[in-house]
């Protein structure tokens, strides 16, 4: 059985750290592109400053038009070609940071992610999720490392609206229950191999941990200020859930969540927020203890995530709505058939409509 783990290079994580981020350059090149939006500049230009102040380092800035699409990576491309960047930087949310990790890979550089928001596990990741340049979703592409170095200033995170943080929560909370899943049914994992016991351990540290801190992390995110909750929290959305999940596997949650997606009343929730309501699927589906059931809902609810349709938006809950999830869901190719429990579109229907009566 050949087990594989992956993971960044490099994870750095505390208060005011993006104000050295020239520092950790100066080891990887000496002419960094820098991926950013013109808003999240405004957020992060004086401690960028501050980092100039530090040690000066010649920036190539390239401001994000907003979407990981083909011609947004090739235009970015042209420019870290032309100025004869040696260091892809990405600093944002998830789309900015998947674009830099595309630039790096065509250009054969060193990629450096600085999340802005604690919202997914995705800058741990060696995958991009590639939209039109619509915003319509176009397909995955798989790189064959992870970033070099991902850089995560708290105190940045700290001042995002607190709905991130909550949505990273949510994302997580998935982790150990879709690890479980995997293992039990000996499902390959992201990069195609078997568990290994550090990933499944990160997996069910990151669940510890959104159990204890969740609530006073969200307490902290609310009045912006950092404290060891938020950071245990950030860590746990950020860097234990992303090789929770790449290095152990994805299951039902997931592939719930893309079912969702189909539901015109969902799109104006985060990923988080709908893999959250994934994870109770999940845990019907599998006829989990009502006991885990009742701890999964109790914390959903008393952090904010939704736990039933209602919440995320569908009010009027129709056969054919949900039966559409559950074809979808139910793909060839989807994550949930890495379940340790036989799958079909008819179960994972009634899976839904129970865990949607179980959440309200």
């Amino acid at each position: 059985m050949k087990k594989i783990f992956i993971s960044p290079s490099k994870y750095i994580q505390g208060e005011n750290e993006l104000a050295h981020l020239n520092e950790t350059l100066s080891l990887m090149g000496s002419k960094p592109l820098v991926i950013i939006s013109k808003q999240d500049l405004t957020y992060v230009n004086t401690k960028l400053e501050q980092s100039q102040k530090n040690k000066e380092m010649p920036y190539v800035m390239a401001y994000f038009n907003g979407e990981c699409s083909y011609s947004e990576i090739n235009r970015l491309k042209a420019i870290a070609h032309q100025q004869h960047c040696d260091v892809i930087v990405g600093i944002g949310g998830g789309k900015s940071l998947d674009t830099a990790k595309a630039i790096g890979h065509f250009e054969k550089l060193p990629v450096v992610v600085i999340p802005t928001i604690a919202s997914t596990d995705a800058p741990c990741s060696s995958l991009a999720v590639i939209y039109t340049d619509e915003g319509e979703f176009e397909s995955y592409m798989y790189f064959d490392k992870n970033p070099d170095l991902v850089l995560v200033d708290t105190s940045i995170i700290a001042k995002a609206p607190v709905r991130f943080l909550v949505s990273g929560m949510g994302d997580a909370l998935s982790t150990v229950f879709e690890a479980r899943a995997c293992a039990k049914s000996k499902s390959d994992n992201i990069p195609n191999g078997k568990s290994g016991l550090l990933a499944l351990e990160a997996a069910e540290l990151c669940y510890k941990t959104l159990m204890e801190d969740s609530y006073k992390a969200k307490i902290a995110c609310e009045s912006n200020v950092v404290t060891s909750a938020l950071e245990n929290i950030v860590e746990a959305n950020i860097l234990l859930s992303g090789i929770g999940f790449e290095s152990s596997g994805l299951a039902a949650a997931h592939a719930i969540h893309n079912g969702l997606t189909t539901l015109s009343e969902t799109h104006h929730c985060y990923h988080g927020e709908k893999v959250a309501f994934g994870v109770i699927v999940q845990l019907v589906l599998e006829n989990a203890p009502q006991k885990t059931l009742n701890t999964v809902i109790d914390y959903c609810k008393m952090i904010g995530l939704p736990t039933c349709l209602a919440d995320l938006g569908v009010e009027n809950v129709t056969r054919d709505k949900i039966m559409k999830v559950a074809e979808t869901a139910c793909l060839e190719g989807e994550s949930i058939y890495n379940m340790p429990v036989e799958i079909d579109s008819d179960k994972v229907y009634s899976a839904i409509i129970v865990a949607d009566k179980l959440g309200a």
